[in-house]
């Protein structure tokens, strides 16, 4: 299979359907970068540590970082997006229920960014693939649970780990720094707490740029006639060019879901901040190496949760709380009820 850049360059201008799906790939990575990365700088900017606008370019920086150096390094999570389903050997309807997947996360996506809620654009793209993969046939033959296996292990690791780390660390500052006058400290905790948004940028980068890699990846091999990527290399130049999308989306910003997620939920204060930063960043970082997809929403809210929880439970806003949840647990049918839809409509159509 040619991977080069100029061979893909002639792959999508001589085929129209693999055109379609990497300009909605490529739309889906900057709805991410757009929708999603805000999460991770939105206890900076609340406990104002940076201005709005600073703290979005930094983030698209280190989320352009993130995707460029983690799957040069380990590009494991890709892989487990690329092999979670099968979509049989005819390639030529396996591209087209790829931009129907696609497609259904464009819609949910921005349907949802309207209303400012936090959306995961990962459980997003998994129900998406796991939709068109049953509507090529006709059930769950062309799931590998397998894969799948590991997107119910991400989902307790984000949600169970991120709040546990979150509360461990943030119950170590208050021990360790209990004597200190609080104002002496606030110096310290700004420069970390920058640190800690940084880092979970590029974490964010690291997790959610690899999954779009791997579709991305897909569709290529989809054209070239082959019906997986399995033992492949991801070349450089998709890396860069997810890279590229993903920071300048994360750079448009996402001030409704800043809000939402680092002033709704939980008050915090500058130490607290970095506690949750530092947590759910640790845990995007275990999770990549393992290869484990997780989503970054919920490792990021669920540190929060953590943090909050060393002060008292009813420091939690638990109304913002069940908003996140009710639309994290109508992802899956919702994306996947659309993307069923859209394959069947796309694959009588062409």
């Amino acid at each position: 299979m040619d991977v080069s850049f100029a061979g893909f360059c002639q792959q999508v201008f001589a085929n129209p359907v693999l055109m379609v799906t990497v300009v909605l790939t490529l739309g889906v990575i900057f709805v991410n970068g757009w929708t999603d990365a805000p999460n991770a700088i939105a206890t900076c900017i609340a406990t104002r540590c940076l201005k709005v606008r600073t703290a979005i370019m930094m983030s698209a920086v280190f989320n352009f970082l993130g995707v460029l150096v983690m799957t040069h390094i380990n590009s494991a999570v890709a892989s487990t997006i690329s092999n979670m389903v099968d979509f049989g050997g005819q390639t030529d309807e396996a591209l087209i229920a790829l931009c129907a997947a696609l497609f259904s996360i464009v819609v949910y996506s921005v349907a949802a960014s309207v209303f400012g809620i936090p959306t995961s654009e990962s459980h997003s793209l998994i129900a998406g693939l796991t939709g068109a993969a049953i509507a090529i046939h006709n059930g769950v033959g062309g799931v590998n649970f397998d894969e799948w296996v590991k997107v119910l292990y991400g989902l307790v690791l984000s949600l169970a780990l991120g709040f546990f780390m979150g509360w461990v660390i943030c119950k170590i500052i208050t021990i360790f720094c209990a004597a200190m006058d609080r104002r002496k400290t606030n110096g310290f905790f700004t420069t970390a707490q920058i640190f800690g948004a940084a880092f979970m940028s590029f974490m964010h980068g690291a997790q959610d740029g690899q999954k779009f890699i791997g579709v991305l990846f897909l569709g290529v091999a989809f054209c070239n006639g082959q019906s997986s990527v399995e033992g492949m290399l991801i070349p450089v130049w998709l890396m860069l060019l997810c890279s590229v999308v993903m920071g300048v989306g994360t750079s448009v910003g996402g001030e409704k879901i800043i809000k939402s997620v680092g002033m709704d939920m939980v008050k915090l204060e500058k130490f607290q901040g970095f506690s949750a930063d530092l947590a759910g960043a640790v845990c995007l970082l275990l999770s990549s190496v393992f290869g484990i997809p997780v989503s970054t929403t919920h490792t990021k809210t669920s540190a929060i949760m953590g943090v909050g929880a060393v002060k008292r439970l009813s420091a939690i806003n638990f109304g913002v709380v069940k908003d996140m949840m009710l639309t994290w647990i109508f992802t899956f049918p919702g994306c996947g009820l659309i993307s069923f839809v859209v394959a069947k409509i796309f694959i009588t159509i062409f």
